[in-house]
């Protein structure tokens, strides 16, 4: 295919002037992995009138500001406690949305994606849709949630993977993928919503409900890939070639090669940013909390990459930090 030779091309002669910036910091407040990368601009486009920053939201989620545009991807902003840090899980925590929490850091959304319907990925859409008017895209499961807490149909999208949709000054492409599994090799609440149902109470009725992966196109900028859970469909991903992907780290060893089946399908991006690597039951402020079992984890990853794609850089990203790729 022609047209993916000819983007992976101009990609990869871009990586050596392929910039990442962090907005907002201080310059000797980067960690080494949040090192600057030496790059160009891009080149911009008539329908582009803005810069695009990336802010991480914790566990999956990101604000994407593109222009006067908002793109959010699996916003959990409540992280409330439901002892899964601290030994004790509780199936039956009541979902507790804090609008507080949110609405002040929500002041606009046109997009929101989900990639699985967990309640630390879709827990807060609901109320951010109903909030901002933003459309929401999901699987069939996330599109009955959406229902069944009042979201009118209007503003619900169901996709399966493979729908590339068009925003004008951005597309987004809906890929097929899977959700990680526990030690047990099984995957915690199981289950689709085929049909409408009752308005969820607790976090054991929000099931997986089947996982998308998203691939954001920016007219004149980066071409991103969003990861919710850490296993990998990697033949789903080919031409795929993003210049950046947001990667979920694994919480177990049950998934084989996961780092490597990724990247590869991935044609190894130039930037890789862990993701779901905190403690999402504590409250959103830098420096994030890490588990101690997490952040060992989590230098395991960094290192793997490393060796897997060596050409590619490692930027471990802050809360609510712009990051300009």
């Amino acid at each position: 295919m022609p047209s993916l030779d000819r983007r992976r091309f101009l990609r990869d002669a871009a990586a050596t002037t392929a910039l990442v910036s962090a907005g907002g910091l201080a310059a000797g407040s980067a960690t080494p992995a949040q090192a600057a990368i030496p790059a160009a601009a891009p080149t911009p486009t008539t329908r582009r009138r803005g810069a695009v920053s990336f802010r991480w939201w914790g566990t999956a989620g990101w604000r994407v500001d593109i222009s006067d545009r908002t793109v959010l991807v699996d916003p959990f902003l409540s992280r409330i406690d439901t002892g899964l840090f601290t030994g004790a899980f509780r199936t039956d925590t009541q979902l507790t949305v804090r609008t507080d929490v949110i609405d002040r850091r929500v002041d606009r959304a046109t997009t929101v994606l989900v990639t699985h319907t967990h309640w630390d990925h879709f827990m807060d859409v609901p109320h951010i849709a109903t909030r901002t008017g933003a459309r929401v895209f999901g699987t069939l499961t996330a599109y009955h949630l959406g229902l069944a807490y009042g979201v009118p149909s209007t503003q619900l999208s169901a996709v399966k993977g493979g729908e590339v949709l068009d925003f004008g000054d951005h597309s987004v492409e809906v890929v097929g993928s899977l959700h990680s599994r526990n030690p047990s090799y099984s995957v915690a609440f199981p289950g689709v919503r085929v049909t409408q149902p009752p308005q969820p109470a607790t976090i054991a009725d929000l099931p997986e409900g089947d996982t998308l992966g998203y691939l954001l196109r920016v007219d004149g900028g980066p071409a991103v890939y969003f990861t919710g859970a850490s296993d990998v469909a990697e033949r789903n991903l080919t031409g795929l070639a993003p210049d950046v992907a947001m990667v979920a780290m694994q919480s177990a060893t049950a998934t084989g090669d996961y780092l490597p089946r990724l990247l590869a399908g991935l044609d190894y991006p130039k930037v890789i940013v862990p993701v779901h690597y905190d403690n999402f039951e504590t409250p959103l402020e830098n420096p994030p909390t890490v588990a101690e079992t997490d952040r060992t984890r989590l230098n395991d990853m960094i290192a793997a990459v490393r060796r897997i794609s060596p050409r590619s850089r490692v930027l471990v990203p802050e809360y609510e930090t712009a990051y300009h790729f």
